[in-house]
């Protein structure tokens, strides 16, 4: 088995970058219920596992 020192290769790897949009929330669910099924109280940020990838051409 092979040991693996992780901490020795972090000075190596790039910073990571993150882009996050710009969110304009509208509107709130009336219906706590409702927001309390969906996880989220902003209906813009209902946005249900299809289970499905993103990109139509991925395999």
């Amino acid at each position: 088995m092979q040991d693996y020192h992780f901490d020795e290769q972090l000075d190596q790897l790039p910073i990571a970058m993150a882009y996050v949009p710009w969110q304009h929330i509208n509107r709130v669910y009336e219906n706590l219920e409702q927001a309390y099924r969906t996880g989220t109280i902003f209906p813009e940020l209902d946005k249900p596992f299809t289970g499905k990838r993103c990109c139509p051409n991925a395999r």
